[in-house]
């Protein structure tokens, strides 16, 4: 204690937001993907993957059966280059996939991105038994990192709670 002013108390991370019980004293909370989670806080259990409320609308746009792949026209240019899970339990590629409704279809996840397409594919430690996705079939992928995801878009669109509700778009903000 040096007696100097401290108008400025900043803590951060998506955890500490999520998990701290008082912060009385603190003048700005920095709390990173906490708005919306993403894979990276799913896998070291700060939220569940159902919480996760940020997704990219993908179409399926061909496939390689002989790799068992479907390629999708969401590369890293619409989900970021981030493969934050690759160094967690369970590694989730680029991304897991969703029906266009947002239900995780299992087994399923992004292998790997080039810069407009995604290559989806069944996930190494999956046994089942894998849909087929006609060509033009919309999916749903969730994104390793939250941050890195939204910034690469100037708007969203917020999918309603009721069904047959209207889309509603937010603007994104940008600079720091």
């Amino acid at each position: 204690m040096a007696g100097l002013p401290c108008p400025v108390v900043s803590i951060g991370s998506t955890p500490t937001a999520h998990g701290a019980r008082d912060l009385t004293g603190v003048t700005e909370l920095r709390a990173d993907v906490y708005v919306f989670f993403d894979l990276v806080m799913a896998g070291i259990e700060a939220c569940a993957v159902d919480d996760i409320a940020l997704s990219v609308l993908t179409t399926v746009i061909g496939h390689q059966s002989a790799r068992g792949w479907t390629i999708c026209d969401a590369g890293w240019m619409a989900m970021s280059r981030d493969h934050g899970t690759a160094s967690q339990r369970v590694d989730q590629g680029y991304g897991i996939v969703c029906d266009d409704a947002g239900k995780v279809i299992a087994g399923l996840y992004v292998k790997q991105a080039n810069q407009e397409h995604g290559v989806i594919a069944r996930h190494p430690d999956f046994d089942g038994v894998l849909p087929d996705f006609a060509v033009g079939t919309r999916l749903r992928v969730l994104p390793n990192h939250a941050c890195a995801t939204a910034a690469q878009h100037q708007r969203y669109h917020v999918v309603p709670e009721k069904p047959g509700a209207p889309l509603r778009e937010w603007p994104r903000f940008g600079g720091w």
